[in-house]
């Protein structure tokens, strides 16, 4: 029997890192199991080998993905061209379902017979839900992240969903602040990390913006700041940052920006998967965005829930305050995160929900969630019937 040939295609970084911990897990699962498609750095660490590189794919936006839009479309077409070709026993699609849903459409045309997983449900139940039912002809099982998204999908006529978990879950032990760094939150000057996002439309807009936030912060509140950036993108950030009036302590590697986390006192963090990481982390946080005038204003006609932080939507309420578009300002962001690093009743409210965080997103029986995606897929393959090494 031909070993096991899975297919990834994930079209950003937090894709990325989901895909490299799925490929260990089902490597655990499937022992002989090789990969092929499109990913990033996480899963070339894990011996991948892209078709393209991710930064091709890597745009969120109408108007970016607008301005990149040749490109985008020769690569979808390229990846759909390289599935077709390889016929594995299994596709994986991960996030960014912009690209990553044009290439399972065309796959599902050329070669229906290759089964396919959609890792990370589109947000279906805050704006376009039509999309989910549309999702049914080229997605055979969505796996969720979301506890309520499986309900989601049935209410709405889309794909069969499982919930398997966020993956950060598994990285508890590097979130977790130890006796020092818990001691390290309450000394002054007090840490403050500061995340202006991974995109460059996101930091290119929000850069000048924080760097403003911190110079008015710091003039009342001692803070030491340092900001995580993802290392394709430093040299862009620290020429961003070097016109703050205050300085700011730049790290790319992951084992800094986690050890950030576990001592940091407070945040200030564009609203998207690294909110999800300091709520676990238990870290007070102030979320900000912006996107253009016109994207604002699609946005405003499409979405249909109360927030756009992920730990609000889990916890139900929104206790980490956001700030998006006109109040995304200096002075409001300010006002916010300063009651955070000094202390008091806003401080102390917001620590108290995100200590609901654990029971609310942690697996039961201690299961893993890329060790549940991977049971997933696998599952998945089996009920196809689709013979190992191709179809």
């Amino acid at each position: 029997m031909n070993a096991l040939r899975i297919w990834l295609v994930a079209g950003e970084d937090s894709g990325d890192q989901l895909g490299a911990k799925l490929m260990r897990a089902l490597r655990d699962a499937a022992p002989g199991v090789t990969f092929g498609g499109v990913g990033g750095e996480a899963m070339a660490g894990e011996g991948f080998a892209s078709l393209f590189p991710l930064d091709d794919v890597a745009v969120m936006g109408y108007l970016p993905v607008l301005a990149r839009a040749r490109t985008l479309l020769r690569r979808i077409r390229e990846t759909s061209a390289d599935v077709v070709a390889a016929r594995p026993d299994l596709l994986v699609i991960i996030d960014s379902p912009g690209f990553t849903h044009a290439v399972a459409k065309r796959v599902r045309k050329a070669a229906p017979g290759i089964p396919i997983v959609d890792y990370v449900s589109p947000s279906v139940w805050a704006w376009r839900p039509w999309r989910a039912k549309g999702m049914r002809p080229f997605i055979d099982h969505v796996l969720a992240l979301l506890p309520f998204e499986p309900e989601a999908h049935l209410r709405l006529g889309g794909p069969p969903c499982t919930y398997v978990g966020h993956p950060l879950i598994e990285r508890l032990d590097d979130l977790r602040p130890g006796k020092a760094e818990t001691a390290r939150r309450e000394a002054s000057p007090y840490p403050l990390v500061v995340l202006p996002g991974s995109r460059r439309s996101e930091f290119e807009r929000l850069m000048p913006v924080f760097g403003e936030t911190l110079a008015r912060v710091a003039g009342r509140t001692p803070v030491e700041a340092i900001l995580p950036a993802v290392p394709r993108h430093r040299a862009r950030i620290e020429a961003l940052a070097a016109g703050w009036r205050v300085p700011v302590r730049i790290v790319s590697r992951e084992g800094d920006k986690y050890a950030a986390f576990r001592g940091a006192r407070a945040a200030l963090a564009a609203s998207g998967t690294v909110t999800l990481e300091l709520a676990l982390a238990g870290v007070p946080t102030v979320v900000a965005y912006k996107v253009s005038r016109i994207e604002e204003v699609i946005a405003r006609r499409l979405i249909q829930v109360p927030s756009i932080v992920l730990p609000n939507l889990i916890l139900g309420r929104n206790a980490m305050p956001e700030f998006v578009q006109a109040d995304c300002t200096p002075d409001r962001l300010a006002a916010s995160l300063e009651p955070l690093l000094r202390g008091g009743p806003e401080r102390e409210a917001q620590r108290a929900a995100l200590d609901r965080m654990d029971e609310l997103t942690i697996l039961p029986d201690g299961a893993t969630p890329s060790r549940a995606a991977a049971e997933v897929v696998l599952a998945v393959l089996a009920k196809s019937g689709a013979p190992a090494g191709g179809t």
